[in-house]
């Protein structure tokens, strides 16, 4: 309670003022579609038609790039058969999300780059509402509403900023009660299923944080990134993609690492963007959320603890590359100033949030 107390002086005492860009122009303009796949052999034949659909629609150039991560399906075969046009990106090991649609991210010509998983389906008219948010030039990114694949029941909605004493929250969405085509909505984060951003950004950040391999908030880390270097995020209600959720039962083993990489990756997340006042609170709140799970039996906790520490100078190095970069920068901002702004910009607005 008294961490929350104080959190709330902290962020009713900033005076946030509208920020100007330090951006790249767009020189190179077209679509450069970067896909990770992993064993998508069963969705690869009904995603890739509507996303051609929907670049020519465009009438911009554009390219798609799959970056394979070692699948053991035919995946690739099935690519190389039907649609040679795709530059196929190919590992001999699988090495996770990040490192995977890096080197995608690294091999794309064009300005604009949609970062589209393999188990998403763009429908009809994807693009023609997203291209108005790089007319100003501090748009890092936008992302789409995310519904089921057979249903329209809403997935993902713009990231809704939340905090836990001085723990940011990763799971909260939010969708206009009453969406309007000129909304300009900010999202705390873009997720990585269906990234539209500048690409000269994305270049500018170094990608995805390849820390945090093999998979899990990599996507909110690299969007706080963004919104710290003075760049915006957006949420577009009007652009609709579908998503097909996995039925893969997993075992108990897998559950115990999914949920141990999860935590370790929140953990990231704090150490390298909090400020040394925050993270000296942080430390005792991790402290007491340590000591809980040891009581409820939740030692997953404990292995991502674990984890962290056996990283610990990776994160260091992830930490002081960040802040050489914002030492650059004429202005820059805290993980609090920017989670004022995403809230003050929706504040005028009805909105429903859930959890995802």
């Amino acid at each position: 309670m008294c961490l929350f107390f104080l959190k709330n002086i902290f962020l009713n005492s900033l005076n946030v003022s509208l920020f100007a860009a330090n951006t790249f122009s767009l020189n190179n303009k077209g679509i450069s579609v970067v896909i990770p796949n992993f064993n998508g052999i069963n969705l690869l034949p009904e995603i890739l038609p509507p996303l051609y659909l929907e670049l020519k629609k465009t009438n911009l150039p554009f390219e798609v790039i799959v970056s394979d991560d070692c699948s053991t399906d035919s995946s690739v075969s099935f690519i190389k058969k039907n649609f040679p046009e795709i530059i196929l990106l190919e590992s001999e090991i699988n090495q996770g999300f990040s490192k995977t649609i890096n080197k995608g991210i690294f091999m794309a010509q064009y300005d604009y780059l949609l970062l589209l998983n393999s188990d998403v389906k763009l429908t009809e008219n994807y693009f023609s509402n997203q291209f108005k948010y790089f007319e100003k030039e501090d748009t890092f990114g936008v992302m789409g509403r995310i519904i089921g694949w057979d249903d329209d029941n809403i997935q993902d909605g713009g990231k809704f900023p939340s905090f836990h004493g001085v723990k940011i929250k990763t799971n909260v969405n939010y969708f206009p009660v009453l969406p309007n085509e000129n909304d300009r909505l900010y999202s705390m984060y873009l997720s990585g299923a269906n990234a539209f951003v500048d690409r000269n950004k994305i270049i500018a950040l170094n990608g995805f944080d390849e820390v945090f391999s093999p998979y899990y908030v990599e996507d909110y880390e690299l969007s706080l990134r963004a919104w710290r270097m003075g760049w915006k995020c957006f949420y577009d209600h009007s652009s609709v993609c579908r998503h097909k959720t996995s039925t893969t039962i997993k075992t108990k083993s897998k559950k115990y690492f999914i949920k141990s990489i999860y935590y370790r990756n929140k953990i990231f997340l704090h150490f390298i963007h909090l400020s040394e006042l925050k993270l000296f609170f942080w430390y005792f709140q991790l402290f007491f959320e340590t000591l809980f799970s040891i009581f409820t039996g939740k030692f997953y906790f404990l292995k991502s603890l674990q984890l962290f520490f056996r990283d610990y100078k990776k994160a260091k190095s992830s930490k002081m590359k960040f802040k050489n970069i914002l030492n650059k920068q004429k202005i820059s901002f805290s993980v609090e100033q920017v989670a004022k702004i995403v809230l003050n910009n929706i504040s005028n607005i009805s909105f429903t949030s859930f959890k995802s």
